[in-house]
């Protein structure tokens, strides 16, 4: 089951699984997906969003003969993980708050 899942959770995993390895879109949509119900067409604007605001760049290389576009982490874009990353502990502990009971009204 998949709750649903605003752009920002979005472009916060992608930063993440990006900043783990560069990766291809393929293989960022496929590790996305196991969280999100996210269609590549989806994807690829996000990537091109995250790479004009400076948090990706890009490089190609050959696989298989065929060209393939990398993904990778800047500086900025490590900058902008910890920023989501406090922003999700912060909502991830709301959340849980009001789930367990520790946060009412």
């Amino acid at each position: 089951m998949y709750f649903p899942v605003s752009a920002l959770l979005i472009e916060y995993m992608i930063l993440t699984v990006v900043e783990s390895k560069d990766s291809y879109g393929y293989e960022i949509s496929q590790t996305v997906k196991k969280a999100a119900d996210i269609k590549e067409s989806t994807l690829y604007p996000i990537l091109k969003k995250l790479q004009k605001a400076g948090y990706l760049t890009t490089y190609s290389q050959e696989y298989q003969g065929r060209k393939r576009k990398y993904y990778s982490i800047t500086e900025e874009g490590r900058t902008q993980i910890t920023y989501l990353s406090n922003e999700w502990q912060v909502y991830k502990d709301t959340v849980d708050g009001i789930i367990e009971g520790r946060i009412r009204g």
